[in-house]
């Protein structure tokens, strides 16, 4: 599909889902050196590994990479921001995009290999994504996302 994936800009009104604060790396003394431009593009390659049939699904989506949440969430891995699919009804016309936004810093701080950024890029933009299409984070857990 070939995503694009860029800096944030900010918009009012979206409804904010389950955040995602767990993180599956251990922490280390040292913070693992990668450009914002290697993140984003990590993050971008995790995108295009999302089954197309899924990709076809997802509508009026972006995502974003950002270097760090906010202060009162310094943990947090990524967000998504908007209405879920399945929230969705006739209604649901001529609103910004849900945004989904994944943070560098944090994962970063969290990895000590560029596989294991590589591989948390990757389970942090399936989970996030999988807000999108309603699946909470008690179920995520259970797939192994959480």
């Amino acid at each position: 599909m070939g995503w694009r994936v860029g800096t944030p800009k900010r918009f009012a009104g979206a409804r904010c889902g389950p955040r995602r604060e767990a993180l599956r790396c251990r922490r280390m003394a040292s913070v693992l050196e990668m450009t914002r431009e290697e993140f984003e593009e990590l993050v971008a390659e995790a995108l295009d590994r999302i089954p197309p049939e899924l990709t076809r699904l997802m509508d009026n989506v972006a995502v974003f990479v950002e270097d760090e949440p906010p202060a009162d969430r310094p943990g947090l891995l990524g967000l998504y921001e908007g209405t879920p699919l399945t929230e969705r009804g006739e209604w649901y016309a001529g609103v910004l995009p849900d945004r989904i936004t994944i943070y560098r810093g944090p994962t970063l701080r969290g990895c000590r290999t560029r596989e294991e950024v590589v591989e948390q890029a990757e389970v942090t933009v399936v989970h996030e994504i999988a807000h999108h299409f309603g699946i909470d984070d008690e179920r995520l857990d259970q797939l192994g996302y959480g």
